[in-house]
């Protein structure tokens, strides 16, 4: 990771050609020694799997960077005048939750959205490694489906996010339940009983499964449950912030939403969905 204030700088630019008047930095969480320090070799404790040296390796490679570097960059952005929310994409640690928010509370965050990415040592959306995508042929799908909305129940729980990121992000191999209505009945649940935000992506349309983030029927249910919304989209790359923002709230306004959740300081603003 090697942000610099020019590239947030051209993020903003970017998200403000679509319309979209504010976005949060918000790296993963696992990209940092520091969570790795609190959360600590989680894999072994699950036993062997055939995934658990996949998962070694990514950790390996991915947790090098520091956690005060981070929030200091993206506090300079924030203090330059930029419109930028102070943010970090929290992943599901079984049981471990309690652990990584306290870590989290020590640093100024604006927004915490959460993630699973990863069912033991499966990663279940890493869709360019041979050894993750070979479980979704020999795993029961509709299996797969309850055990994902149980780890986003328990995200959920914890109260340690403001945010569900991609909250239906177990379709995205294309690998769909039989009754995908029932985990939707749950997860929308699980977000409304804590009054938890969920991010509408365009995401989903790069993946596999060709279909943003929620599906709507899964959408249908969150609106019925009152939940608030955010939007979001895939930027790994600059060219990708604020794609498809139009598409996005097209699909919210014909449900009769007209707000989107804004956070500063993990408080809830709401904000109008389109910039006037």
């Amino acid at each position: 990771m090697s942000f610099q204030i020019d590239q947030i700088a051209l993020y903003c630019d970017e998200a403000a050609r679509h319309g979209v008047t504010e976005i949060a930095l918000t790296e993963h969480s696992h990209r940092f020694v520091d969570v790795a320090s609190v959360v600590g070799p989680f894999w072994l404790r699950l036993g062997h799997e055939p995934t658990s040296t996949t998962m070694a390796e990514y950790w390996a490679f991915h947790a090098r960077n520091s956690l005060e570097e981070y929030v200091s960059l993206a506090q300079r952005a924030k203090d330059e005048g930029l419109p930028v929310k102070i943010g970090l994409e929290v992943d599901f640690y079984q049981d471990q939750m309690d652990e990584v928010s306290a870590l989290l509370a020590q640093y100024p965050f604006d927004v915490l959205i959460g993630s699973v990415h990863w069912l033991g040592t499966w990663q279940l959306d890493d869709v360019d490694n041979e050894i993750n995508m070979h479980q979704w042929t020999v795993r029961d799908v509709d299996q797969c489906w309850k055990d994902y909305a149980r780890a986003l129940d328990e995200l959920c729980a914890a109260n340690a996010v403001d945010v569900l990121a991609h909250p239906d992000l177990i379709k995205v191999a294309g690998y769909l339940a039989s009754r995908p209505n029932e985990t939707w009945d749950a997860m929308a649940e699980s977000a409304a009983r804590v009054d938890v935000s969920v991010e509408c992506s365009s995401a989903g349309w790069k993946k596999p499964v060709k279909e943003q983030y929620p599906a709507e029927g899964f959408l249908d249910r969150l609106v019925a449950k009152g939940v608030t919304f955010t939007t979001a989209s895939d930027a790994h790359h600059h060219e990708r912030v604020g794609e498809r923002a139009n598409d996005l709230a097209a699909m919210l306004e014909a449900r009769g939403v007209h707000q989107l959740a804004s956070y500063t300081q993990r408080q809830r603003q709401m904000i109008p969905l389109r910039a006037e």
